[in-house]
């Protein structure tokens, strides 16, 4: 039987984790690893400063007090003798659409399993509402992942419609899109009278086309997108070559 393990960034106890898990469980043997509290936003950070701890709760997840990069390295090279064949994060409480990719800890959970030689999957629910939804699309995915052939250092990125399952229009395979640049902060003060920031909301969508997950979603389309950790900008290169040879 396939090994699955799943982690996500929105803590162990949130319920798209759970509903995950439990439309897996009848697919596959699970490992469930996940961070003790919200990490949303960690990206791809790991905890160097200071050991990690890995403790049993009575449903039979693992909690770990570290970020969501974390909990799959732990997953994967941990206490367990048996490697995992698939790493699944989420289910995501909200859209890692666009640029989310750069700071989602639900990405950068499954980029962590695919940097360890997995094939990975980041679920995302673009709402709060049908978690088994988002389910059921991820059982549609895993029970096909045998035929799933993805270049090296590849994961996929999917994003669920919140709506209920008979209403999905059907998948598509997208692109980034991007948003325009981010708003300025929001000041608050606090009861000592001092200011405080609050990150901004996104902004608005800059590139949406046809092809992109905002599309996808917005149309009621899952939006499935290959994703790669190679960040390099292949095609800049000889600009950049010539740049430095007008000068160095």
């Amino acid at each position: 039987m396939r090994r699955l393990l799943l982690s996500n960034d929105d803590g162990v106890h949130a319920p798209g984790l759970k509903a995950l898990s439990d439309a897996l469980a009848a697919y596959a043997q699970l490992r469930v690893v996940a961070p003790d509290r919200d990490r949303s936003g960690a990206s791809n950070s790991l905890t160097l400063s200071r050991p990690l701890a890995l403790t049993a709760l009575d449903n039979g997840f693992y909690s770990v007090d570290g970020t969501p990069a974390d909990c799959v390295y732990l997953g994967v090279n941990g206490i367990w003798d048996e490697r995992p064949d698939l790493v699944i994060s989420g289910i995501n409480h909200g859209s890692n659409l666009g640029d989310d990719v750069l700071y989602s800890g639900t990405v950068a959970a499954a980029m962590e399993g695919r940097n360890l030689g997995m094939t990975a999957i980041a679920m995302s629910l673009c709402g709060q509402q049908y978690f088994d939804t988002a389910a059921r699309v991820a059982a549609t995915l895993i029970g096909a992942a045998d035929q799933l052939s993805l270049p090296p250092r590849s994961l996929l990125n999917v994003n669920v419609p919140d709506v209920p399952w008979e209403a999905l229009r059907g998948f598509r395979v997208t692109r980034l899109g991007y948003r325009g640049p981010a708003e300025r902060p929001v000041a608050v003060e606090d009861p000592r009278g001092r200011t405080r920031y609050w990150i901004a909301p996104v902004a608005a969508n800059a590139d949406d086309g046809e092809d992109t997950d905002f599309a996808a979603i917005e149309a009621g389309y899952v939006s499935i997108t290959p994703l790669q950790t190679d960040l390099t900008r292949h095609a800049a290169r000889d600009d950049v070559q010539g740049w430095l040879d007008a000068f160095a």
